[in-house]
């Protein structure tokens, strides 16, 4: 069997590539909707569906579990697809598969925590002030920062690290269409002070919250205080992965180091961004459009 990588775009191979160097013999395979990406600005519904057609897809091929390397379909259609939709989707193909997302392991990386912790709540005498000794910024995709995941989440555990997200509408679009680096500059750097200003300062850390932006981190550093640390998503997701296969061994992730790199859009050579990010050219095969399964 296989494990599973989708995104709606080319910056779930940041997680992929994650995942190649954590199980040098693992069978993976990519799927990327570029057909319908990006999903950040999509109803909810419609992100739903679409990453459910993406697993399907993934399953069909041999994948066991499917990992979203997409904070979006994370944040938007994962505990719905693994409340509604898996039960009966296994019972029906007669076999173990599971959905995992990227959000949990990014939480846990920026908390310290583990998923299954939750803090007491903190109360506060008349006249006390919550005084946050740690700020976090997350940089997103409009969805991923309207659904407040991350606040409501890492508020669950960590009451005294303050969260603030900053929805970047263009960003991953850009990277996608391998914008010259003059234009991306701008537009991190233009998030990256939209953000001191709602905080009041720079963030002591910050998350890239869309995998699209590990491409251009790069910039993201430049744009930052120096030393400012970024908690990275693929090296995290990698650890979560690695932990749940050695708890499940029911999902097998297959010896024969199979790469296959499938796209709804236009197949071949993916753009210069990419191929620089990536260390070497990159082609993707055509895969029918999941777009009729929304």
């Amino acid at each position: 069997m296989a494990i599973g990588v989708f995104d709606s775009g080319v910056g779930g191979l940041s997680v992929h590539r994650a995942l190649v160097e954590r199980f040098p013999t693992a069978d993976l395979i990519y799927l990327s909707d570029q057909a319908n990406m990006p999903y950040g600005g999509k109803p909810g519904e419609e992100i739903v569906a679409l990453t459910r057609a993406g697993c399907e897809r993934l399953f069909g091929d041999g994948c066991d579990l499917v990992i979203l390397a997409c904070n979006t379909a994370s944040a938007i259609a994962l505990r719905r697809l693994q409340q509604t939709w898996l039960p009966g989707y296994r019972r029906g193909i007669g076999r173990a598969v599971n959905v995992l997302g990227i959000i949990v392991p990014t939480i846990e990386a920026a908390t310290g925590l583990p998923w299954s912790h939750e803090a007491e709540p903190r109360v506060f005498k008349d006249g006390e002030k919550a005084e946050q000794i740690d700020v976090l910024g997350i940089f997103s995709t409009p969805a991923t920062a309207a659904s407040r995941v991350y606040e409501i989440e890492i508020d669950k555990r960590r009451p005294d690290l303050a969260v603030f997200s900053e929805p970047c509408p263009h960003l991953a679009r850009m990277i996608e269409s391998s914008a010259p680096e003059a234009e991306l500059k701008v537009q991190v750097e233009g998030h990256v002070a939209a953000l001191k200003r709602r905080i009041g300062r720079h963030p002591d850390r910050a998350v890239l919250g869309c995998t699209h932006y590990e491409i251009v981190a790069d910039l993201f550093r430049a744009a930052l205080p120096a030393g400012t640390p970024l908690i990275h998503q693929p090296g995290a997701t990698a650890d979560a992965v690695e932990r749940y296969l050695a708890r499940h061994p029911e999902y097998d992730p297959g010896s024969s180091g199979l790469r296959r790199f499938l796209t709804t859009g236009a197949p071949g050579p993916q753009n210069g961004l990419v191929t620089t990010f990536w260390g070497g050219p990159l082609t993707f095969e055509a895969a029918q459009s999941i777009s009729r399964f929304a």
